[in-house]
């Protein structure tokens, strides 16, 4: 089957994504689980830090062309990604990826109690959710440490709908290695070839490929179309609730 995935929307802060990726994806019968990313994914993270950034940013805005801190600020989030998962890797090579995510815990309970605010989630997910939940087991898979990741959850009231929530403190390596898919397929008593893992960045998509599963990439997060076909991913789509149209509504 060929998909022909559209953008989200012509610009987002000033930058145009690609038009159009148009990829083979085939075997949804082999489908059984689902699998998702939190940050970029469920969550609208990036958009939060471009917000965060362009307000330091506008104090130097001068030095951007028509003193569009916004802009520059996404420009910054997006280049960002690239070392961001390199060094997923890397404190997963060095045995620290657990002590970071107790760390990250440590950090949002202190942002926790100065700014109730939570993030943001990316429009459209409850109801997707609410959709897939009769079709598919499904779990999360997030590098989060445990607390940030099931506050996030418990607060758009999202957990009902998982059997299996995997963090960066489930096993002894998280994402870009495969053992928190394998972990999750497993809870949710499917093998991982049957699974789909959904994510925004290269780290999710090469965990997918590492675990044998499919893999799809959404643009509403941190990622970039041309970097996650090259990381292997079988779908591009504008946004993660595009996933209905693919799965559900799926055409004759």
């Amino acid at each position: 089957m060929t998909v022909n995935s559209g953008l989200k929307g012509a610009k987002r802060y000033g930058i145009t994504r690609h038009e159009t990726t148009r990829c083979d994806f085939h075997d949804f019968s082999r489908l059984h689980a689902l699998c998702f990313d939190v940050d970029g994914t469920l969550c609208d993270t990036d958009d939060q830090m471009v917000i965060r950034l362009s307000r330091w940013l506008r104090l130097v805005s001068f030095l951007f062309s028509k003193n569009d801190s916004q802009t520059a600020a996404r420009r910054l989030v997006m280049a960002m990604e690239n070392p961001g998962t390199y060094m997923y890797g890397l404190t997963d090579h060095l045995h620290i990826d657990h002590h970071i995510a107790i760390l990250a815990d440590h950090l949002f309970q202190l942002r926790k109690s100065i700014n109730h605010e939570p993030l943001p989630i990316i429009p459209g997910i409850k109801e997707m959710l609410e959709r897939l939940w009769s079709h598919y087991p499904m779990a999360v898979v997030s590098a989060r440490g445990r607390r940030n990741t099931l506050a996030f959850l418990d607060h758009y009231q999202l957990t009902p709908f998982f059997k299996a929530i995997a963090t960066g403190q489930t096993c002894p390596h998280t994402k870009p290695y495969p053992d928190p898919i394998l972990w999750a397929a497993e809870q949710m008593n499917v093998l991982p070839s049957e699974c789909l893992m959904i994510g925004d960045t290269t780290v999710d998509i090469r965990a997918g490929k590492a675990a044998g599963t499919l893999t799809v990439g959404v643009l509403c997060g941190f990622g970039e179309e041309q970097e996650l076909l090259r990381a292997g991913a079988d779908l591009i789509l504008p946004n993660t609730p595009d996933l209905v149209g693919i799965l559900v509504e799926k055409p004759l």
